[in-house]
């Protein structure tokens, strides 16, 4: 691993525990992602191909760049959506840090940037934001993640009551294929079929 890279990446984690640590405001907290649970999703990325992944959660970044590692490796890109104006900051100082050119940052609703993107789009989804919009966002994430695509979803043993509706609602779907993988707060994955009609 680039070591200027991997220092980023420790500085990351260093600043995302002490920071929510002494943090009272939910909205304030990075909540980032375990390193196991990086080292996971650059796994998955390499070992699906996946060139077109899209984040939804960025927080300071320091998921996006196990991504980024991966996805630029294999010639694809980096998608991430953040809304909260001070996690984009961060993240954009992150992203410049890194080097990387594959990643493209969007400040915006996840509802929207999903509702505009093409059917198909994605090869790999992960999902780590708010909660209670998941079941929501739900219809356009099946519909922008291409067939034979990966759909990863965070805390899904942490906080496994409040993913509840949409694992229910995933599994209902006689398109995907899912398992839970005990990593890091838990990462809730569902395989989409590779003949999907999306009109139903």
């Amino acid at each position: 691993m680039n070591e200027n890279l991997d220092h980023l990446k420790v500085e990351l984690e260093m600043f995302g525990t002490s920071h929510d640590a002494t943090m009272a405001d939910r909205g304030q907290r990075m909540f980032n992602i375990t390193r196991d649970t990086g080292e996971f999703l650059a796994l998955l990325v390499r070992a699906t191909a996946a060139k077109q992944v899209l984040e939804i959660g960025t927080s300071n970044g320091y998921s996006t760049l196990w991504l980024a590692q991966a996805t630029q490796a294999i010639g694809g890109r980096v998608t991430t959506v953040e809304l909260a104006p001070n996690k984009v900051a961060l993240a954009q100082i992150t992203f410049e840090r890194s080097g990387f050119s594959c990643i493209t940052l969007v400040q915006d609703d996840a509802k929207r940037l999903l509702e505009t993107s093409a059917t198909h789009h994605y090869d790999l989804v992960f999902l780590d934001a708010e909660r209670s919009e998941y079941l929501g966002w739900w219809p356009q994430i099946r519909r922008v993640l291409r067939p034979g695509g990966l759909l990863v979803v965070d805390n899904a043993t942490s906080h496994g009551h409040e993913l509840a509706q949409l694992v229910q609602a995933v599994q209902a779907d006689a398109h995907f294929t899912t398992c839970l993988v005990p990593i890091g707060k838990g990462e809730f994955q569902a395989t989409k079929a590779l003949s999907v009609d999306e009109a139903k």
